[in-house]
């Protein structure tokens, strides 16, 4: 089993492409969007059921440079 996650990114100026080309390359998101609003991006990733979510997205997320601040939504059942 894996669990949903999304995680939203504001990225500093002008780093948002920079960003989600470093995201694309370490291949861990299912989607990658641009959004309009407080945030940047919006990216879809799938973390194994017991993988500890926290520690999964710092140590595979939020080492990019160019991330200013991020909002990592859970999610518990599709309709």
């Amino acid at each position: 089993m894996t669990t949903c996650v999304f995680v939203q990114l504001r990225c500093r100026p002008g780093k948002t492409y920079k960003v989600a080309q470093e995201i694309i390359a370490r291949e861990i998101h299912s989607e990658l969007y641009s959004t309009s609003g407080d945030f940047d991006l919006m990216l879809k990733l799938y973390t194994p059921k017991d993988q500890d979510i926290g520690k999964f997205i710092s140590d595979n997320l939020l080492d990019i440079k160019g991330i200013k601040r991020s909002l990592t939504t859970l999610t518990f059942k599709a309709f």
